[in-house]
């Protein structure tokens, strides 16, 4: 179910004009990341209590875009059943965005992937570090730039045997 129009009209009341719009029963609101934590707690306090996920994209050579990396986030109001994705846009020279651990212990490792694949770092997140790939890994795959071979990484990585593991 999309948020309801009384979220919308909270919101609004709350923070002004927000870009917000709605496909296919999904509706979506566009912050900066300079208020996305007094968002995410405004949300939190008026019922959304599930981080379902959190995401990223890549809008590297995309038509119309003027940022290069949109966090998603997907939250859900389990009461009312309500539904709302956050976006939040940051670009290379700023890739940092506050860390959401504190409002959702789920982000934990939601961001903890997002940082791993994309390189986006959370502030005050509790154990930012890889969670798929060793640390010694120097590349975020996920990124449009990184080449679908890679870039000779393997050899650099000791060899695992399963009698080893």
């Amino acid at each position: 179910m999309p948020a309801t129009p009384q979220t919308l009209d909270a919101l609004k009341a709350r923070f002004g004009e927000l870009p917000t719009s709605e496909f296919r029963g999904d509706t979506r609101v566009v912050v900066g990341k300079e208020r996305l934590l007094e968002l995410m707690e405004f949300l939190r306090s008026a019922g959304f209590d599930l981080l379902v996920d959190v995401t990223c994209v890549d809008y590297l050579n995309y038509r119309g875009a003027t940022d290069r990396f949109g966090l998603v986030y997907l939250l859900a109001n389990t009461i009312t059943s309500e539904r709302l994705t956050v976006r939040c846009y940051v670009n290379e020279s700023g890739l940092r965005v506050p860390s959401l651990v504190p409002l959702w212990s789920g982000a934990n490792w939601l961001e903890r992937e997002v940082y791993d694949m994309f390189g986006v770092a959370f502030d005050g997140h509790p154990d930012l570090r890889r969670i798929l790939l060793p640390e010694e890994f120097t590349a975020f795959p996920l990124r449009k730039d990184y080449p679908l071979q890679g870039r000779g990484e393997r050899h650099n990585f000791p060899v695992l045997l399963r009698s080893q593991a």
